[in-house]
């Protein structure tokens, strides 16, 4: 899905983080260790098992303090086409308008574009670990390189519509968060029937029926955000979904364990993409009685 270049993302609350950044609660090596072992691979992709990090680009204008600035540069559609860090920032605008008009009383989460690495209270955010969403901040983080990753070691052509699909199946997790399907399925162990692997599949399933919704959404202005996908845009994204599947990954180093899946496969993610994109919300109960995952 490309940007109208007329599309006005100058709202966007995005913030980039990188080297060097503190955080209030940053802890010790331990605890974030574990909470990275646990919640990543929960409300993320977690590669580090499999892939190096890469080296990001530095941030220019960043606080000596806080080590983050906000993306003032991402103004408009145009610039979304050009920089990926701008694709977040509209992706950021678009996903909040959506969720404000879907769910009662929404709260946005935070964004928050990584460069490198950059620690969190969920453990380390960076483009190894993949997107992450951490509950106790309701925050996003993405580390744009990651999609450069996905094209290296794993084959997905990670273009334009595959990226927003990633976005948008994290934020589906912060909708999880304040609706309370967390609280009411938390996601305890593994295996293909696991809460985690319906956790996920719902998220990939809000994802799409964002995205169906997206090409209609307008700014302000009346400009719409989104040109009408195209087929092969489309064929992308669920690309990227078949890419992030448990079996796909587990298969990159030889051995697949059902048992021990948190996500879903990679059928099953393109499945669940699709039943939203094409039907909507409705049919995003992954947790609903007697439902096909």
């Amino acid at each position: 899905m490309t940007f109208n270049p007329d599309a006005d993302i100058s709202g966007n609350t995005t913030r980039r983080r990188g080297r060097g950044a503190a955080i209030a609660a940053g802890g010790g090596v331990g605890v974030i260790g574990i909470l990275a072992l646990i919640l990543g691979p929960m409300l993320g992709v977690d590669l580090s098992g499999l892939v190096g990090g890469m080296t990001g680009g530095g941030a220019g204008g960043q606080s000596a303090v806080t080590g983050e600035n906000t993306l003032s540069e991402c103004a408009t559609g145009q610039d979304a086409n050009v920089n990926d860090d701008c694709r977040m920032a509209g992706a950021q605008v678009m996903l909040d308008d959506y969720w404000s008009r879907h769910v009662d009383g929404y709260v946005a989460p935070t964004m928050t574009v990584v460069e490198g690495q950059t620690p969190t209270q969920c453990g380390t955010a960076s483009n190894a670990v993949g997107p992450f969403y951490c509950p106790p901040e309701q925050g996003v983080y993405i580390d744009p390189d990651f999609f450069q990753l996905m094209r290296q070691q794993f084959g997905a052509s990670a273009g334009e519509l595959a990226q927003l699909y990633i976005v948008g199946h994290e934020w589906g997790h912060h909708i999880q968060n304040i609706t309370g399907v967390m609280q009411d399925h938390p996601g305890n162990g593994t295996g293909p029937e696991s809460d985690g692997v319906r956790i996920e599949l719902q998220a990939d399933c809000y994802a799409g029926a964002w995205l169906k919704d997206a090409a209609d959404s307008r700014d302000p202005n009346g400009n719409p955000y989104l040109q009408p996908p195209t087929e092969e845009q489309l064929a992308d994204a669920v690309d990227a979904a078949y890419t992030v599947g448990d079996d796909h990954i587990q298969a990159q180093s030889g051995f697949v364990n059902p048992e021990s899946f948190t996500h879903g496969t990679s059928e099953q993610r393109q499945y669940w993409f699709a039943n939203g994109y094409q039907n909507g919300l409705g049919v995003c109960d992954t947790f609903a009685p007697g439902v096909r995952l």
